[in-house]
């Protein structure tokens, strides 16, 4: 499996495809909520195999904070291991970057996944308007 930044217009938009049927499809997350002006400055990962296209995350500059979002499995790849390459991916791509801290706004069942990653879990549950409870997490990358 490979990952890398989506470098062309194809590359994107495997990643939206991704996006497409785990969020909006899968999760019924309604389309208005799932795609944002983030999208246009995000840099896109994506990850495939000899099989196509599997999984994808962004990441946002927020000052030293790397905002790690939208990391998405497709369900034949779940249980790989992939989920958490992607993250430890980004991971390091922020740290040789010079980030010193990476975020996250986690769906709360898969706090335990990031946690896993070194994250930690800070503040109260919300809703960040797709009707999915999340909770903001955070990791020191120094």
């Amino acid at each position: 499996m490979r990952i890398a930044i989506a470098g062309d217009e194809a590359a994107r938009e495997a990643c939206f495809a991704i996006r497409r049927t785990v969020f909006i499809e899968e999760q019924s997350i309604p389309e208005e909520e799932e795609w944002d002006d983030a999208d246009a400055t995000a840099i896109h990962f994506l990850a495939e195999g000899a099989d196509g296209p599997a999984a994808t995350a962004r990441l946002i500059a927020a000052g030293r904070t790397a905002k790690i979002g939208r990391v998405a499995v497709l369900p034949a790849h779940r249980g790989t291991g992939l989920g958490a390459r992607i993250v430890a991916h980004l991971m390091s791509h922020a740290r040789a970057a010079g980030y010193e801290t990476a975020a996250l706004d986690a769906q709360v069942y898969a706090i335990p996944f990031y946690e896993r990653l070194g994250f930690a879990a800070e503040g109260p549950e919300f809703d960040d308007g797709s009707g999915i409870l999340h909770r903001h997490m955070r990791c020191d990358l120094r």
